[in-house]
């Protein structure tokens, strides 16, 4: 047997992140069974990867952790290949997949043998996205065609310190050099859309016990659940000051104001993550102007407007939570698209996936607008016409095309301003208050804000047993 809590880091990362003595190996007698230059004088006991199953709070789970003492952690063939029955074993049993990274990249010495099982790799990952949760950990290297592995993976997290990810190395890009801009470290990777969270190795292990709590073990499970030990009736009497902060105000709604954010350090003008409502796990998406931290004073700011970057976050997150029967809660507090040279390159595509996903989903969607929601911007935030099941507004939300001063403006080019202001208070009540949206049927209910936690928990238990089906295609194209 090659496991060992203590005696190696890929031993020792699986003893922290599974219950216990709770961790069973499988393969651990396989080896390299290529010879070519020299290969058989090394050793190479379980081919440089720990497999097997163990659990997280009672969850099964499968595991792999490479191990950078034998032979630099390199991924050769029979490597590859106990990857890919951890895979195939996961799909059978219905179990997420958990990889802890740490590869010095392909092994020369097997060349087409490694390449070839390295590919059967990536097509296992694509089979097995949206049938069970994958999540990677990249603690020391993950370099060229392994920087895909977290791709293809739903949820990613690196070590700080040590943990490199890049396809091409950073002073292999041209006009680059690593003591200027290290593309491969933590910071730049969480920043670049790809890594979901940083931190030290507890760190890391930690928050991946975490969400796999929070995560269903498949498609088709739906017993992710715990105990509520809130209040379902709690009032939020703080909730409409943290309004530009929607992180605080998802935090704020949630049982025992549990909060699990996704991708926080990319495009964190859209906020994604996981909160629970009467037990029940829910994606929430949601606009965000400001970011507070922790003793009130502002860190970042923000203009409350789409991006690129931020509409295909959200758009990535709705698609794994519609993949598992997650339902999804949106806080629309949006003004516009971003308006610059560089973002009107991406804004068009990258709405359309976002319109697509709200769109597609067939899981429970509120909506709650909590702030202003102008054009079709507003529209794109799971709207009504996209299909939101409820949607709820606070009392002093804006809804309609622009601004009522705006477009009190343009509608009355030479009016005075005293006439101007008369015609922007009209415009205010008649198309931007949300009375005016609930009179159409745009809006189910206008809200107190410090209600919003026992309403939202209302409509996904009333939404529980809800099916939609979509008109029959193989699949979109979008």
């Amino acid at each position: 047997m090659s496991y060992n809590a203590t005696g190696n880091s890929a031993g020792r990362r699986i003893s922290l992140l599974l219950d216990e003595g709770s961790f069973v190996e499988i393969g651990g007698a396989v080896t390299a069974r290529n010879t070519d230059f020299n290969l058989q004088e090394r050793k190479a006991p379980s081919d440089g990867v720990i497999t097997g199953y163990g659990v997280i709070d009672g969850n099964l789970v499968y595991v792999y952790s490479q191990d950078p003492s034998v032979l630099n952690g390199s991924m050769g063939e029979m490597h590859a290949k106990k990857i890919i029955h951890i895979y195939d074993m996961a799909m059978k049993m219905g179990a997420p997949v958990i990889g802890l990274i740490d590869c010095a990249g392909l092994r020369l010495q097997e060349a087409t043998d490694a390449l070839e099982a390295f590919g059967g790799l990536y097509c296992r990952q694509a089979m097995a996205s949206g049938v069970v949760p994958q999540i990677t950990a990249v603690f020391g290297r993950c370099g060229g065609g392994l920087a895909v592995v977290p791709g293809l993976t739903d949820f990613t997290f690196m070590e700080k310190e040590e943990g490199k990810l890049f396809v091409n190395s950073p002073n292999a890009l041209e006009g680059n050099e690593i003591s200027r801009c290290d593309t491969s470290d933590a910071v730049y990777q969480s920043r670049s859309g790809l890594v979901d969270g940083i931190g030290t190795e507890e760190e890391i292990l930690g928050q991946i016990r975490s969400l796999v709590c929070m995560l269903p073990a498949n498609y088709e499970d739906d017993h992710s659940y715990e105990e509520c030990t809130d209040d379902l009736n709690r009032l939020c009497p703080e909730l409409a000051g943290a309004v530009e902060d929607a992180a605080a105000v998802l935090a704020q709604i949630s049982d025992n104001h549990l909060f699990f954010e996704t991708k926080k350090d990319h495009a964190r003008e859209m906020v994604t993550g996981f909160i629970r409502l009467n037990g029940m796990t829910v994606g929430a998406v949601a606009n965000r102007s400001k970011v507070y931290g922790a003793e009130g004073e502002e860190e970042a700011s923000f203009d409350p407007v789409l991006t690129a970057d931020g509409c295909r976050k959200a758009a990535d997150f709705v698609n794994f939570c519609d993949a598992f029967s997650i339902p999804v809660l949106t806080l629309t507090n949006v003004q516009g698209y971003a308006a610059t040279v560089e973002e009107e390159k991406n804004i068009a595509k990258a709405a359309a996936e976002m319109i697509y996903a709200f769109s597609n989903a067939t899981v429970p969607k509120v909506n709650v607008i909590i702030g202003k929601a102008y054009g079709s911007a507003y529209t794109a935030m799971n709207s009504r016409s996209l299909g939101a099941d409820m949607v709820y507004a606070w009392p002093d939300a804006e809804i309609g095309m622009m601004d009522a001063d705006l477009a009190a403006r343009i509608m009355y080019a030479d009016a005075d301003a005293a006439t101007l202001k008369e015609k922007a208070d009209a415009y205010r009540k008649l198309q931007s208050s949300p009375e005016s949206a609930a009179g159409r049927g745009y809006v189910d209910a206008v809200i107190d804000p410090s209600d919003t936690r026992k309403y939202v928990i209302g409509a996904f238990e009333m939404l529980f047993t809800k099916r939609e089906d979509r008109p029959d295609k193989k699949h979109g194209t979008v």
